[in-house]
């Protein structure tokens, strides 16, 4: 058995920028327990797996070790993929996923995710966040989805301290969620990020696009502006483009197909 598969720089205008993201064009499902190795195999934050099913594309996305409910860089990759290498038509394409109906669309060199709104509220984990984080924070919050908590977020005083953070990754798992998100206000931007999620196989993912759908409500709020920039200060870095519109945010940002391969595996193998 042969699988096509694409690697795309999400959220880059040049090679190794931004985050990069594994995508299988698929025409039917493989076995959940497969898909999982084959992210695995790959070691990127995430891998992305699309079916076309009606007039939508539905998408699960895989890091190293777990299958994540929403992801952003590796949409942005999905739908470059079908754009660019399998010649889509059009200029819309409508995903479905775990967490329901999300839409790309192409304007020129820019793809625009419309993602929902993730809302946070004031959480009580401040004392564990800092001890995590090893410096105070001015507040935390969590975003609950489901039977508990899905994502925590710490907002710093500055960017310094953001760019500056190195977490004691044993604790940040130790923290409910997937991950830790920490944010403060951008000195060039109108704020800043990085996102710890070691409990998924992340010790520090280069950039989110869908914790942005956590940032965007909680600074057009707290700046009062419903369109902001945005930069992921990782090591990689990549900057994105948002907009709160309603119960939707918008995140605009390009990509680069940096790699294309195949996967091969017998025919006969019991995994596949």
């Amino acid at each position: 058995m042969q699988l096509e598969f694409h690697q795309v720089d999400a959220f880059a205008t040049q090679p190794f920028r931004g985050n990069p993201a594994m995508v299988y064009r698929l025409d039917h499902w493989l076995d959940a327990a497969l898909m999982q190795q084959i992210a695995a195999e790959h070691n990127l934050a995430e891998t992305a797996f699309v079916v076309k099913e009606g007039a939508s594309w539905h998408i699960r996305w895989f890091t190293p070790s777990a299958e994540v409910p929403l992801c952003g860089h590796a949409t942005l990759a999905s739908a470059h993929v079908l754009f660019e290498v399998y010649g889509e038509p059009g200029e819309v394409l409508d995903f479905t996923c775990l967490s329901g109906a999300l839409r790309v669309t192409r304007q020129g060199t820019q793809l625009l995710l419309d993602f929902p709104v993730r809302r946070a509220q004031s959480g009580a984990l401040r004392a564990e966040v800092e001890q995590a984080l090893g410096q105070p924070v001015e507040e935390v919050l969590a975003l609950h989805e489901g039977q508990g908590v899905q994502e925590l977020l710490a907002i710093m005083a500055n960017e310094a301290a953001v760019r500056a953070c190195q977490p004691d990754l044993a604790a940040v798992t130790r923290l409910p969620g997937l991950g830790l998100l920490i944010s403060a206000p951008g000195e060039q931007h109108d704020f800043v990020s990085r996102y710890f999620a070691p409990a998924i196989g992340i010790d520090e993912d280069p950039v989110t696009g869908s914790t942005h759908c956590i940032l965007t409500p909680y600074w057009a709020q707290r700046l009062g502006k419903s369109r902001l920039s945005a930069f992921q200060c990782s090591a990689r870095g990549g900057e994105l483009h948002c907009e709160l519109d309603g119960e939707r945010v918008k995140i605009a940002g390009q990509a680069l197909l940096v790699a294309s391969g195949r996967l091969l595996l017998p025919a006969t193998w019991a995994g596949a």
